[in-house]
């Protein structure tokens, strides 16, 4: 197999275990100080944001954040809304069959298939939001917001993380 098609494998398992029982705008707090916590103690610099219902409900910029990655943040958060699935993976499977977001009638000003936002997901309801990182190398991204929810939700990281 090769690393996207194993990438690709480990993040549906990523999507499937890293699931909420509830989630309000208490635990999108305590999951964005989590990741402001987590890139201020690595010196990241990185945008975070966490928007539920597309209603932002957190967002920090830790030192080194540009105005680019206010946007990249929107971008890749907007691909999640649209397909309910990672950024990173929805760009893994395009980059793999050839395709670019604007073969699906998107727009690359709004939607960018990057690694770094992961759909917040409800059990029994589904994707109610997403958490977005930027300012990292995409897969780099992606692994931060997957290793904070990992922690919230108390599951092994090592079994989730990317080879």
């Amino acid at each position: 197999m090769t690393m996207p098609d194993e990438d690709l494998k480990r993040i549906a398992e990523q999507e499937r275990v890293l699931s909420f029982d509830t989630f309000d705008l208490t635990t999108a707090w305590q999951l964005g100080r989590l990741l402001q916590e987590l890139g201020t103690e690595r010196g990241l610099g990185i945008a975070i944001d966490i928007t539920l219902h597309s209603m932002p409900v957190f967002y920090a910029a830790l030192p080194g954040v540009t105005p680019d990655n206010v946007q990249w943040v929107r971008r890749k958060r907007n691909l999640v809304l649209r397909y309910f699935r990672s950024s990173y993976a929805i760009g893994l499977d395009l980059k793999q069959k050839g395709k670019t977001v604007a073969d699906n009638g998107l727009a690359d000003a709004d939607y960018a298939p990057h690694g770094g936002s992961f759909p917040i997901t409800v059990k029994g309801t589904g994707c109610i939001g997403a958490v977005t990182v930027s300012g990292l190398p995409q897969r780099d991204d992606h692994n931060l917001a997957v290793e904070a929810l990992a922690l919230m939700l108390a599951k092994d990281l090592d079994a989730l993380r990317l080879a």
